[in-house]
């Protein structure tokens, strides 16, 4: 009937949510046949069966479309079907989906505890082992770069001039920022409203089945779940899934920054910025001989865009609880195991074909930062501003040194200027020797 009633997208459930209901499932059904709730080797069977649909053995027969009944109630009734078709057949005779498989369970405490454990497991088990690596990789880079002395720049302008190791140090802070992040975001959606059953009171529900329940969960995924403290919230108002969206929007605005950052600093060669140098992936057009273009930094940006999209989406569907239930659990699990997928990819992509590899362009560097007027700035405390900008703008209208400008207006002398403008030594800040 499901099928029939939402031939909209043909998108189907994403497959981690059906992995995580065939392990709630398993742990349910063994928490039942302990506390004598079911008979033993219904228990049994149904265990079975959930472990199969765990481990993708049934992911075929999970066809109905994302926009469904807003609980997912369509994806869980087709879940207890299939449980119950399997465990008769490992049985040997018929086992109801309602009374036997579903024993003590709801759509509305079931769906939202599996979107929440596909989304931790995602995060644990990929997400935040790419952030791991795309740290090492900055780091690594960072140490590359030690001793390298670029122009700074702000609102696109030329500005006092920086450590190259500097900049790339605050894309590992950010992306390190992010990592933090999503690691409590995860930790707040591990407390799974499980046991809540239909509207958050627990009944028709057993509170030592659920504690059972909840240890064999742990102890088959390896993280801690627990019952969260308001099962009432879990089905009404999930915003611990809404921090989980907004660390991934977070973790994507850093890599917009850091992707539009290689863009620039690689633009040129000749006319741009022409700083760094990316590997030459594939040609870069299909009319200008030559031409390649910064391609990784491009998919990456347009990864994060898709993600901001997506964390848009989180937002108005954990805004649609009415009363006792939220009403767009499905789309709630699509738009969150969406870019956790496209930043685990995109990541790798970016630290694999674009950061572990660029060549630094260390003479274009060291011609830009002599030929930079704002270096004028290091003579403030000296000759004071209006003095200083004076030098600077002689230097930017003429296309003349300011080190030459500053020779022809100061009594300083050659090398008590060069001393003062050294960009190595501005570049390291007030307490460089």
């Amino acid at each position: 009937m499901a099928l029939s009633n939402f031939p909209i997208s043909g998108w189907r459930m994403p497959l981690p949510v059906i992995h995580a209901l065939g392990t709630i499932k398993h742990a349910m059904a063994l928490a039942n046949g302990e506390q004598g709730l079911i008979p033993q080797d219904i228990s049994t069977a149904i265990a079975q069966a959930s472990k199969e649909i765990a481990e993708g053995k049934w992911d075929s027969e999970f066809p109905v479309d994302i926009f469904q009944t807003g609980s997912g109630t369509s994806t869980h009734m087709n879940g207890n079907e299939v449980l119950a078709s399997r465990a008769s057949a490992l049985l040997g005779r018929e086992i109801n989906s309602h009374d036997e498989v579903n024993r003590g369970q709801s759509s509305n405490d079931v769906m939202p505890s599996s979107i929440q454990v596909a989304v931790v497991l995602s995060l644990t088990g990929d997400l935040i082992p790419a952030t791991d690596s795309l740290v090492e990789a900055l780091e690594s880079l960072s140490h590359r770069a030690k001793g390298i002395v670029k122009t700074g720049r702000t609102h696109l302008m030329d500005a006092l001039p920086i450590l190259m190791s500097d900049e790339i140090d605050a894309w590992k802070e950010a992306i390190g920022e992010s990592r933090r992040r999503l690691r409590a975001a995860s930790f707040d959606a591990s407390a799974l409203p499980l046991g809540g059953t239909a509207v958050g009171n627990g009944v028709n529900g057993d509170p030592q089945t659920t504690t059972r329940a909840f240890e064999i969960l742990s102890e088959e995924t390896g993280v801690p779940f627990r019952c969260m403290e308001s099962p009432f919230r879990g089905l009404s108002l999930p915003n611990s899934l809404l921090a989980v969206s907004s660390s991934l929007r977070d973790l994507a605005i850093a890599l917009f920054k850091i992707s539009n950052d290689l863009r620039w600093m690689n633009s040129g060669p000749k006319a741009g910025i022409g700083e760094i140098e990316l590997p030459k992936l594939q040609p870069g057009s299909s009319i200008m001989p030559g031409k390649v273009n910064p391609v990784i930094p491009e998919a990456v940006a347009q990864v994060a865009a898709q993600v901001i999209g997506n964390d848009a989406t989180v937002s108005w569907a954990v805004a649609s609880g009415n009363f006792q239930l939220n009403v767009m659990f499905p789309l709630i699990s699509k738009n969150l195991l969406e870019p956790i997928h496209l930043l685990s990819r995109g990541m790798d992509t970016l630290r694999t074909k674009a950061l572990e590899t660029p060549s630094c362009r260390k003479e274009q560097m060291e011609e830009m930062l002599w030929r930079n007027p704002i270096l004028a700035t290091a003579l403030n405390p000296h000759i004071g501003y209006e003095a200083a900008a004076e030098i600077a703008g002689i230097a930017y209208a003429e296309n003349r040194s300011v080190l030459e400008v500053a020779m022809e207006k100061t009594e300083l002398g050659e090398e008590r200027l060069r001393a003062l403008m050294n960009p190595s030594k501005i570049a390291r800040g007030p307490s460089a020797p």
